[in-house]
């Protein structure tokens, strides 16, 4: 059957190819569009969920709740790029699928059987790693950098809605981007790049890797958001060994 399949995507003429490719461009298009949409009359919770932890270090250290805006519109950019945003990764298994469709047919079976089976889970792991920054690691450093002293007097934090914003969604990336450690190492190891043994072998030297990165991206004075991050990176890491064998 995907032989089959192969040969019916080879013997399309490329104005079929285009075809289907602009069918399923505006496919996915309308697809966002239909998520900003609906992202739209919920991007006030989004924001609400997004400054939680913020209002929340503030209220627990004496410090009045509040952010700033210092331009005319900055309130409503913000709350267009959290709709957009959102709005993007919601829609994106809907592209993803449009997108799958076009390209499926030339595909062979166990690379449609491996396709099915890392999607969801890679859509687990962001989803997981944005919620664990969100949750777990955000108050810690949010603590960190309002507390931390640069040793020059009358400075005062006022934070701005749009930087905070920016730098809450950019850490939901990078922490998203993080979980997928056991996918990149199965995909490593499928080609031929690692084997289990050398994975094996380096534990103690990913291990010292992982706490590194974890203190550049978490740069608290303190050791807590530090093993907070690496301690699951290293166990998504013997995940990934675990699913090489």
């Amino acid at each position: 059957m995907a032989e089959d399949n192969r040969q019916n995507f080879v013997e399309m003429s490329l104005g079929d190819h285009l075809e289907e490719l602009r069918i399923r461009l505006i496919l996915a298009i309308i697809g966002l569009a239909v998520g900003l949409t609906v992202c739209l009359f919920f991007s006030k919770f989004f924001l609400m969920l997004l400054t939680k932890p913020y209002f929340d270090v503030q209220v627990q250290t004496g410090l009045p709740a509040t952010l700033q805006a210092i331009t005319l519109s900055e309130k409503f950019m913000v709350y267009m790029k959290t709709a957009l945003l959102f709005g993007l990764i919601f829609s994106s298994p809907w592209v993803f699928y449009q997108l799958w469709k076009f390209v499926s047919a030339g595909l062979y079976a166990n690379e449609k059987k491996f396709i099915h089976i890392v999607s969801p889970i890679c859509a687990l792991l962001f989803s997981s790693g944005a919620l664990f920054f969100l949750l777990i690691i955000s108050p810690l450093m949010i603590r960190f950098f309002i507390a931390f002293d640069p040793g020059i007097k009358s400075v005062e934090t006022q934070v701005t809605i749009s930087s905070y914003i920016s730098f809450m969604l950019l850490m939901m990336l990078v922490f998203g981007l993080c979980f997928q450690m056991p996918i990149a190492i199965v995909a490593a190891n499928k080609i031929g790049i690692v084997s289990v043994k050398n994975l094996k072998n380096t534990r103690k030297y990913v291990l010292i890797g992982i706490f590194i990165v974890a203190a550049v991206i978490t740069p608290s004075a303190d050791m807590i958001s530090q093993v907070a991050l690496a301690v699951p990176m290293y166990i998504l890491y013997e995940i990934g060994i675990l699913f090489c064998r």
